[in-house]
């Protein structure tokens, strides 16, 4: 069974601790990060460690191949949720370059 690949972001307090635990320990490989987020292939889905949550609207990484419309909101209940939007899911979800 083919599943499609996912994106799902987290808050985390420090990134290097879950770069260690993520990384090291679960044995995902990096992919993009900035300082305040890391991103991480989960077995083929895109998980992702973010210390800042509410981002407006934008274009990210635009005219590169990892191309993505994005958003951050809380909910009522202060959960945060991201937004995103790729041209060409299966080419860009892991695109480093």
């Amino acid at each position: 069974m083919n599943l499609t690949p996912f994106h799902i972001a987290v808050q985390v307090r420090d990134i290097e601790e879950a770069r260690h635990f993520y990384g090291d320990i679960l044995n995902c490989p990096e992919g993009r990060s900035a300082a305040h987020w890391v991103d991480f292939n989960l077995y083929g889905h895109q998980f992702v460690c973010h210390l800042k949550f509410v981002i407006e609207p934008y274009v990210r990484f635009q005219g590169e191949p990892g191309e993505q419309a994005t958003m951050f909101l809380l909910d009522p209940t202060g959960n945060a949720l991201e937004f995103k939007s790729f041209k060409d899911i299966s080419a860009q979800l892991f695109a480093s370059e």
